[in-house]
């Protein structure tokens, strides 16, 4: 019986889980040295991002709990174990990217880490306290570098005193730097960004008297920030707006404040030009009962399906079986999805299981 030529083993292992890919490291010297290739690295990321494989939600509970729930199957919960350690302090998610996640602490220390391999990379800033501090993390293809941003802004009182800050920080070199300031206010003691067409976005204020928050976004490759026009419904105060990413694009949800009408928008790029696309249009959906929010999270392989997480924001927290549905595009009817250990209150994220590595060594080996 004849070997397997290697190209074909390549493409097996590309459609393979991260887990399985784990283990077939100790299969041979061979099998090793291929899943770890930056080459392959990318080829399985890639078919991943592709096909809507190998994606997992990952829960927090209490502010430093971590759970993982496999997309394909969306069955039961699994405990992660975070880089923090068990101290019982506030953690979150600042970001996204590929399979690396970005998270910050109460004082302001980041962790890059990948939960798939369980490597992880300290990159905190030196801290400077403000009144605002927004983050963002995400990836270059130009440069092929993931990049984290910390914007801060502080002032006194009747605005005698103002100081604005932005810094970027590379994994690649390893290090943060100071970028010009930003064009906008920051109101909020902390925000994150969310990452869609290789930029990040945030909403902010245009000016100090502003009352409408508007949705800026900080291209990656030219680090250059740009203000983007939002759907009209936006300027319409009977309506709840959340705004983040989904499948790579910026997804806007529209609740109207008695909840009797809810409308998904996604913004397209057609060439140097975007423009939104409602996707989902519901009066009174029957998915969001008792006040919840409706947050879509994912779209399913076939593109025909969406994964909606009912936010009960307003409600009192408690153990539900209807956190999330999937919502049928064409018929727009419902099926809930029962995911077994889900605790009793949780935020949401999503990400994609992978072999990005952490360390910049294996970053510039990949150029």
């Amino acid at each position: 019986m004849g070997t397997i030529p290697h190209e074909i083993t390549i493409d097996i292992l590309g459609r393979l889980s991260v887990k399985d890919l784990l283990r077939f490291k100790c299969v041979s010297k061979p099998w090793c040295s291929s899943i770890e290739d930056p080459y392959f690295i990318k080829l399985h990321l890639s078919h991943s991002l592709k096909t809507n494989t190998n994606h997992s939600l990952i829960l927090r509970h209490r502010e430093y709990h971590f759970f993982s729930v496999n997309c394909d199957s969306l069955e039961t919960t699994h405990i992660l174990n975070h880089p923090f350690g068990e101290p019982k302090k506030s953690i979150q998610i600042l970001g996204s990217c590929n399979g690396l996640l970005a998270l910050v602490n109460h004082n302001d220390s980041i962790f890059l880490w990948n939960p798939s391999t369980r490597e992880s990379q300290c990159s905190s800033p030196s801290i400077y306290i403000a009144r605002s501090t927004y983050y963002g993390f995400g990836y270059d293809p130009i440069s092929d570098d993931y990049k984290l941003v910390r914007m801060v802004q502080s002032c006194g009182l009747d605005d005698e005193y103002f100081h604005s800050e932005a810094k970027v920080y590379s994994l690649r070199s390893n290090c943060w730097r100071r970028i010009k300031d930003v064009c906008f206010y920051l109101k909020f003691s902390r925000e994150f960004g969310f990452l869609a067409n290789n930029a990040l976005h945030w909403m902010v204020f245009r000016t100090p008297e502003s009352r409408n928050k508007e949705l800026v976004g900080f291209d990656l490759g030219s680090e250059e920030f740009r203000f983007l026009e939002l759907p009209d419904c936006c300027l319409d105060e009977a309506f709840l707006i959340d705004i983040k990413a989904m499948g790579g694009d910026i997804c806007l949800t529209a609740t109207f404040r008695d909840f009797s009408n809810v409308d998904v928008w996604i913004m397209k790029e057609y060439g140097v030009k975007e423009s939104w696309i409602k996707l989902i249009s519901c009066y009174q959906p029957e998915f969001i009962p008792d006040s919840p929010f409706a947050v879509p999270l994912a779209v399913s392989k076939n593109g025909d399906k969406v994964l909606l997480f009912i936010a009960y924001k307003w409600c009192n927290w408690g153990s539900r079986s209807d956190n999330f549905v999937w919502y049928d595009l064409g018929s727009q009817r419902v099926e809930k999805v029962e995911i077994r250990g889900l605790p009793a209150s949780f935020d949401v994220d999503l990400y994609v299981d992978s072999l990005v590595p952490l360390n910049s060594n294996a970053l510039n080996d990949q150029q």
